[in-house]
């Protein structure tokens, strides 16, 4: 009988963003069911930390005041008879968080093991769980003995194993040979596995530039003449569907070209990008609407004071100048104006869709929107003392709702980054204080643009990895089994763009010279004009006129004896044909590219998609570790986990045996 269940199993796969965690394994396979952010606060003890931010309350801003003169709202604080301020809860900012994982290193090992200690307090395990760990492949030994010591130390485990992210993965397919190509937030990881063995050699960790981090920072660059588009702007973008990363030899959407009749409303033009023209010449917008705005004829209006060009808004006006109410106002009268537009169209639905063109997919689209949630004005309304009930009018006032004009059916590209505490049931806490404000933005063609230089270094990178595999005959196996995870990879086109650009910059095909010349005894020299060299007839095969040319039957039976007429079936040990080659691979360069077949009978992952796969594998690795092998550990076997008698015997070193 195994000595543990499937439901007390204990899986974490701690990240720099985001760390999984799964207690039990389900009857069929699924994703990760606790999502939790792996950065901490520091508490007011030194060397504690919080795994929520604890700001000093701030009095409420006193927008009413009764006929007395004394504030009515309610929210007002007041220190208490000891002279102490209030203190509260905020789930939403990340404002001072300490980030104990970077670029898949532990950075911070105190913050690493509180970070620890809260995913294991969040999940609850009950006492008799064995953990499984999935392991950075930039970890080195001894980082592996403190995080085994602490495990067994902190919370008296009964067992523990860890396993490398790029093994998970490969069990996740159901492969023994394969290259993965792990793109994290800070990094990229590539590792060639044949054989189910792991080859340390040449292999890629933590490769700087070819993650999430590296395209945020190309849209930065790309956009930073255009105000107000931050790190968290610019990253919100990139995890929308609307950032795509395009083919390498596609082109960017561009307008068709118009007459120029001049423009007859420059604001629209300059904040929109559309054609102004006349009325009567005006050029129809690719999403069949009016532009966005502001300006007159669009579907925002005139521009406003307290919101720029770029949708930006002037938080200290908004907040400190009084400019509350009006602002309110005005975000009320924008959506009255835009529900009425919306009315007079479906009035002439019917004489609209005749002339109405079909709406463009997201690639051919030179602009489009995406949904902006505003934690930064969220937290200036904290910090100011705004009551609950402005915050929440001003949610409800910009909050605009899904992206109405993108139509097109958009999967979604990257998995929320929100913390799995933000969710927590709080009577006093509101909607407006658990998230932050939203409002659409508009983007042009920078949105394509975002994986400049990315993917080419991770080509070469993928390149070079697998030609410094030592195993020769299983390169051309490796570039047929490529398996792409990570969260950086899930922007929209990335694979495809990536395994697209391999396959040009180093597949060769194979032709009647470069397939047969690789394939030639190694003992025939090159021919010379002379005629010295020229390949002499072996015995036994003649070449008449209607017979096999030896070469090139040489050539194409050189790596299977067997196919050549003369033989009955393999030769015998220790014996090989005259004119077999030692050289039985194309090993310099691939013939062929391929990517892994993805498992089908995992309905959740199929659904969720297969860019956590590393958990998934953890999923199988601790069933087979755990569960099923534990029969032939019990009869004497060496088992893959680390139980906590290994422990007392051989200390933290002993995890060196089990890891995978």
């Amino acid at each position: 009988m195994p000595p543990f269940r499937e439901d007390q199993l204990f899986i974490i796969a701690p990240g720099s963003e985001t760390t999984l965690a799964q207690l039990g394994l389900p009857e069929s396979f699924a994703p990760a069911r606790h999502r939790i952010r792996s950065r901490m606060f520091a508490a007011q003890d030194e060397g504690q930390y919080e795994p929520i931010k604890i700001r000093r309350k701030e009095k409420s801003a006193a927008t009413t005041a009764s006929t007395n003169g004394h504030a009515t709202n309610a929210e007002e604080v007041k220190p208490d008879s000891n002279g102490e301020a209030e203190w509260e809860e905020d789930h939403a900012s990340e404002e001072g968080a300490i980030w104990p994982i970077r670029n898949g290193r532990i950075t911070d090992w105190q913050c690493f093991y509180a970070l620890m200690t809260h995913v294991y307090n969040t999940v609850n395990p009950p006492f008799h769980t064995p953990i499984i760990l999935i392991a950075e492949p930039v970890w080195t030994t001894k980082e592996h003995e403190r995080i085994t010591q602490f495990f067994f130390e902190k919370f008296k485990v009964p067992a523990f194993t860890m396993v490398d992210s790029a093994m998970a993965a490969s069990y996740a397919y159901g492969i023994t040979t394969a290259t993965v190509v792990d793109v994290g937030h800070g990094k990229a990881d590539v590792t060639c596995i044949s054989d189910s063995l792991l080859h340390d050699i040449g292999r890629s960790v933590a490769v700087t530039g070819c993650g999430g981090e590296a395209m945020t920072e190309n849209l930065m660059k790309l956009l930073h003449k255009r105000e107000g588009f931050t790190r968290e702007v610019c990253e919100q973008l990139k995890k929308s569907s609307i950032c795509e990363v395009l083919p390498p030899d596609a082109g960017l959407p561009t307008s068709e070209a118009k007459p120029d009749h001049g423009p007859a409303n420059p604001a629209a033009a300059a904040s929109t990008g559309a054609d102004g023209v006349a009325p009567g010449q005006r050029k129809q917008s690719v999403a069949g609407e009016l532009p966005l705005g502001p300006g007159p004829n669009t579907q925002v209006g005139e521009e406003k004071q307290l919101e720029n060009d770029d949708g930006v808004l002037d938080i200290a006006s908004i907040v400190t100048g009084g400019n509350m109410a009006e602002y309110l106002a005005k975000k009320e009268q924008e959506k009255q104006d835009r529900l009425a537009a919306r009315q007079n169209k479906k009035s002439d639905a019917a004489l609209a869709a005749a002339n109405r063109p079909a709406r463009l997919p997201n690639n051919k689209r030179p602009r489009n929107t995406f949904l902006y949630e505003d934690y930064a004005l969220h937290d200036a309304m904290k910090k100011a003392g705004m009551s609950i009930q402005n915050m929440v009018d001003m949610q409800s006032a910009m909050d605009e709702g899904p992206n109405k004009r993108q139509r097109t059916p958009e999967p979604q590209s990257a998995v929320s980054d929100k913390p799995a505490d933000s969710g927590l049931p709080d009577s006093a806490t509101s909607p407006a204080t658990a998230s932050g404000f939203r409002r659409e933005i508009e983007v042009g063609l920078e949105r394509f643009q975002a994986s400049i230089g990315v993917i080419d270094q991770l080509a070469d990178t993928i390149f070079r990895t697998i030609q410094s595999c030592g195993d020769v005959n299983k390169r051309s196996e490796l570039w047929d089994s490529m398996i792409f995870v990570g969260n950086g990879s899930k922007v929209r086109g990335f694979k495809e763009a990536l395994l697209e650009t391999l396959q040009k910059k180093y597949i060769i095909s194979p032709s009647s010279a470069t397939m047969f010349t690789s394939q030639l005894p190694s003992s025939l020299s090159t021919p010379m004009g002379t005629g010295a060299n020229t390949p002499q007839l072996l015995p036994g095969l003649s070449h008449g006129g209607q017979g096999v040319n030896p070469l090139l039957l040489a050539a194409t039976t050189a790596q299977h004896p067997q196919l050549h007429p003369s033989s009955s079936g393999p030769a015998p040990p220790g014996q090989q044909m005259p004119f077999m080659s030692s050289h039985t691979s194309h090993a310099q360069t691939p013939t062929s590219i391929k990517l892994a077949k993805i498992p089908e009978y995992f309905p959740e992952w199929k659904e969720a998609g297969y860019d956590e796969a590393t958990f998934l594998g953890a999923q199988v690795a601790a069933k087979v570790l755990f569960i099923a092998d534990s029969a032939a550990a019990a009869a004497g076997a060496s088992k893959g986990y680390m139980s906590r008698t290994d422990y007392n015997e051989s200390g933290p070193m002993g995890i060196h045996e089990v890891y995978l």
